[in-house]
């Protein structure tokens, strides 16, 4: 090897050591094409430093045009950078499934197919240091080129999954709403559960591969009911749900602007989360919720049999009122249960009500099994650490209306010191600036402390502090902000965890 060769194979162990990476980004965002690169982009504009240091990167490798070994300096700084987000990560470390090894020995072929290609025209060392550059765009691409491919294999286990449905035949209930899903599946399973045999895609399997996955492992000839919690990043992908599922009782629970920036309007959200209803028998609609009202009434026309939930509307077929953290549960203008103290969503638990109702559970059944209602994990599930600390667990809401509902549970309690520790909400397009001041400005009127986790909404969150009284803090990972609350709260103190993301988000 020649010294020209040592240094493209410097930028080529570059290019696998910042893969690793992105790969781990390109995993946690569901392999979406284009999503490593917008990260990336993300992440070398942070601060100073990381500006800084692809300015230098980049420079290295035009030079190493006229001076091959200063591209080693490119392969160094892709290798250390961008500064903050870590090789192996620590809240997402890379799972080698076979859909990555598929997407890394790929990628790795390409990076060395590139990398030769050069070396032959005699632009070894500046063309491979380019190629460690461009090493999400690379990514990026091949998960575009791998994508159909990716379709039919997951095909195979739809197929096995459809016919799965269809031998055990059970009543199929689907559940999507930007929010909530996950919450009114289990308060369904549980309303259900002592009347029929029911299994419930588990955790947020709420795709394609989790719903065919759930159906080939849990059901089981037998069951009575399957309930799928069905989620969409945009048009199309609840009516390939639907077409193989085939629910005939659907849920649409919300509307909100969670992952706008994916769809864009609340008006092409509606229109998504509609496709639920295309195999119907029964509709159950949160009218309370943005543009559900209208759709129950379209539904309505279509033939479909619709059940209208409200919080508010006592017209609606399902009514839960809340007054003073009771519930007051109406079915059909029959009132079937009032004073339930429970912190739960009064639209949750319409949703389920109604689902119970379809399905002939009496009134006085749904009224016994709401007095034991499940939390739902990671969803203002509220515990006592041993400290004595109050923590209302919700770090899996990332949506304007779990939050107001999580700092609503944060009020009521009688805690000397309340805290609330958040990186903000994310994926909510063009309002994200807004939200998130919203949340400092309600955060900071109900905590005496606002711990602030990460960049990605430091500004709005700080700029929505200052219209209250809370005593804000900043850290950069969520086990500082852990390590904060174990410092300075003690028995009798509260804290809100509000949302959690991975630390691929600045």
């Amino acid at each position: 090897m020649n010294s020209s060769d040592w240094y493209v194979l410097v930028c080529v162990v570059g290019s696998i050591t910042s893969g690793a990476r992105w790969l781990r980004v390109a995993q946690r965002e569901h392999y979406l094409p284009f999503s490593t690169t917008r990260f990336a982009i993300r992440w070398w504009a942070l601060g100073v430093a990381n500006p800084g240091l692809a300015i230098v990167a980049l420079a290295a490798a035009a030079l190493s045009f006229w001076f091959p070994p200063i591209c080693m300096i490119t392969a160094l700084a892709v290798c250390i950078g961008p500064l903050g987000l870590g090789l192996r990560g620590r809240t997402s470390p890379l799972a080698w499934t076979r859909r990555l090894r598929v997407v890394a020995v790929t990628v790795l072929f390409f990076t060395a197919i590139i990398s030769l290609l050069f070396r032959q025209f005699g632009l070894g060392p500046v063309g491979c240091a380019t190629v460690a550059l461009m090493t999400p765009v690379v990514i990026d691409g091949v998960l575009a080129m791998l994508k159909p491919v990716e379709g039919r294999l997951a095909r195979r286990y739809v197929a096995q999954a459809s016919q799965t449905l269809n031998r055990v035949d059970p009543i199929r209930i689907a559940v999507t709403g930007s929010y909530g899903k996950t919450t009114i599946k289990g308060y369904t399973k549980h309303l259900v559960s002592g009347t029929f045999s029911v299994v419930a895609s588990p955790a947020s399997f709420n795709n394609s591969p989790g719903l065919s996955r759930s159906v080939n492992e849990h059901l089981a000839q037998g069951t009575e009911v399957f309930i799928a919690e069905m989620g969409t990043y945009g048009r199309g992908e609840i009516a390939d749900l639907v077409s193989w599922i085939k629910p005939s009782i659907s849920v649409l629970a919300s509307i909100g602007p969670v992952h706008l920036e994916r769809f864009g309007d609340l008006d092409t959200i509606v229109e998504a989360k509609s496709e639920i209803f295309s195999t119907s028998r029964t509709a159950i609609v949160n009218i309370d919720a943005y543009g559900l009202a209208s759709e129950a009434d379209r539904l309505q026309v279509s033939g479909i049999d619709v059940l209208r939930c409200s919080s508010n509307d006592r017209t609606a077929d399902i009514v839960v009122l809340k007054d003073n953290q009771r519930l007051e549960v109406i079915v059909s203008g029959r009132q079937i249960l009032a004073g339930l103290a429970v912190d739960a969503a009064p639209t949750n638990v319409a949703c389920a009500v109604a689902v119970a109702a379809t399905l002939g559970i009496p009134d006085e059944v749904i009224a016994q099994r709401l007095a034991t209602l499940p939390t739902i994990e990671h969803r203002r599930q509220v515990l006592v650490s041993q400290s004595g600390v109050t923590v209302i667990d919700d770090t899996y809401n990332s949506n304007p209306a779990g939050v107001a509902a999580a700092l609503e549970t944060l009020g009521e309690l009688d805690a000397h010191r309340k805290a609330v520790v958040t990186p903000g909400m994310v994926e909510l397009g063009h309002r994200q600036v807004a939200e998130n001041r919203r949340f400092g400005v309600d955060a900071s009127l109900v905590a005496d402390d606002l711990v602030i986790v990460g960049r990605t909404n430091k500004s709005a969150l700080i700029n929505g502090s200052r219209d209250g009284n809370a005593r804000v803090h900043f850290v950069s990972r969520r086990e500082d902000a852990v390590k904060w609350v174990r410092e300075h709260l003690t028995a009798g103190d509260a804290v809100l965890y509000e949302n959690d993301l991975p630390d691929h988000y600045a």
